[in-house]
């Protein structure tokens, strides 16, 4: 994977660890996941200033995905369940239309969690962040 080693060099590191991400409790199997990874706190949950964000892009119906070649560190995970595959969270009025979902699950108030609710240690040996997505509306 040439991405694997890319994100090895930005981030500075050898790569060594893999994280699988799962996904439960979907409305539905259309559209597509949108999984972002960073260790920025600035940029989460959207990691659009984050050069060193990981993002993927998975049909809905595999329910999940895996990151392989990274770097030990501090990490949290933002998911969006794109139903109709337009490359956005749709709101409604500040409201998620879409499903979301973020690493530790943590708990929902007004707007998304902080990184530090998110966040989680990723060793040597690995990790897997079960996601549960969240439908507001």
């Amino acid at each position: 994977m040439a991405g694997a080693g890319l994100l090895a060099s930005l981030m500075g590191a050898s790569p060594v660890a893999s994280l699988q991400v799962t996904v439960d409790s979907l409305r539905s199997t259309k559209g597509e996941l949108r999984v972002c990874l960073t260790a920025d706190p600035r940029n989460f949950p959207a990691c659009v200033d984050d050069a060193r964000a990981v993002t993927r892009t998975v049909p809905a119906a595999e329910r999940g995905l895996r990151f392989e070649g990274l770097p030990p560190g501090h990490y949290a995970v933002a998911v969006i369940h794109d139903a109709n595959g337009n490359a956005k969270l749709d709101t409604f009025m500040g409201i998620p239309k879409e499903g979301f979902g973020f690493s530790r699950n943590p708990a929902i108030g007004f707007g998304p969690p902080k990184f530090t609710a998110a966040a989680f240690d990723l060793g040597a040996e690995g990790s897997v962040q079960p996601v549960k997505m969240r439908y507001l509306l």
